[in-house]
């Protein structure tokens, strides 16, 4: 397994939280992986300490002027108030050098304005924090701004909303590197809510409500997060958590707000909206391989969860 180097670029009166809270993700996926997948570096305009706006200073690893070129994974965190200050040409020139060799390109909160003044989301799908939308919208016209977006992705370039979003963006990133067990590991483990508002609900990974405390619903949970695919009758995952159906359906209930049958559905819509998004697969064939009936069964829970049918959300949300 090659490691990822990650670096995230923050200048003075950035907002600590786009910066920690992907870090800390990323260090939580290799402790839930038990491996040293990710590799984070902070990245300064200089070798001084970084002032956030709340007053706290970070210690960066690297300079724009000695940061190694071989990063795979470049994020530039936000600052509140970017929009009233120029960006640093020095800061441009590093970021579009930064830009010729990572496989992903992002940005945290208002850090997407860095990117868009330095041409790198031209033509592209972006989101940035919803109080800085309307100028950013102004000012970089050229750009398909989805302010009502939790994260965007378009082709390589990954960009967030506001500050904890960074967080969602991370959780994604490591759900497509190191896959869903890993991230839903990540998102328990750092007591993460991973349904967010919004005109099309994101999420961070497939979980669509609170995982259970007790063990043997917990292990259901992620037994039916990894087998979608799978039979999941109530009687099926019941004995796969050595329970009695009756006590199986009480418990869940009880433990995580809605019924099994309810819960295999959600995971399998939000898996279906994914797929929707992330890839050209025939709905037909999506239907299939989440375990709906047909096609007509699937579009019909798909537009009683989310509002739009699936090739009307692919049509607006697809690469």
């Amino acid at each position: 397994m090659s490691k990822v180097n990650v670096a995230i670029l923050a200048m003075p009166g950035v907002q600590l939280l786009d910066v920690v809270g992907p870090s800390d993700v990323f260090a939580e996926a290799n402790r839930q992986s038990g491996t040293d997948f990710y590799a984070v570096v902070v990245v300064g305009l200089d070798d001084s300490p970084i002032r956030g706006t709340s007053g706290l200073r970070l210690l960066p690893d690297r300079t724009i002027d000695d940061a190694p070129d071989d990063f795979h994974t470049v994020l530039v965190a936000g600052d509140p108030l970017i929009q009233e200050r120029p960006v640093p040409e020095r800061v441009l020139a590093w970021v579009k050098a930064a830009s010729e060799g990572p496989e992903r390109l992002g940005s945290v909160c208002s850090g997407a304005f860095v990117l868009a003044e330095a041409g790198l989301l031209d033509g592209r799908k972006a989101t940035t924090h919803w109080s800085q939308a309307a100028e950013f919208a102004r000012r970089f016209p050229q750009v398909k701004l989805e302010p009502n977006r939790i994260f965007t992705r378009d082709g390589n370039v990954w960009t967030s909303a506001g500050v904890t979003a960074g967080i969602d963006l991370a959780l994604a990133i490591v759900e497509r590197d190191l896959g869903l067990e890993t991230a839903l590991k990540v998102a328990r483990e750092l007591v993460v809510f991973l349904k967010r508002p919004g005109g099309q609900s994101q999420f961070s990974t497939h979980l669509a409500t609170q995982i259970a405390q007790r063990t043997p619903i917990r292990l259901a949970q992620e037994y039916i997060a990894d087998n979608l695919m799978a039979e999941l009758t109530v009687t099926a995952v019941a004995k796969r958590a050595g329970m009695s159906a009756r006590n199986f359906a009480r418990q869940f209930k009880q433990e995580v707000g809605m019924t099994p049958g309810d819960y295999v559905e959600s995971m399998r819509l939000e898996a279906g909206r994914r797929l929707a998004e992330e890839t050209n697969t025939p709905m037909k064939t999506i239907a299939r391989d989440l375990g709906f009936n047909d096609d007509v069964a699937f579009r019909r829970a798909f537009v009683r969860k989310f509002g739009v049918s699936p090739v009307a959300y692919r049509r607006s949300f697809g690469v």
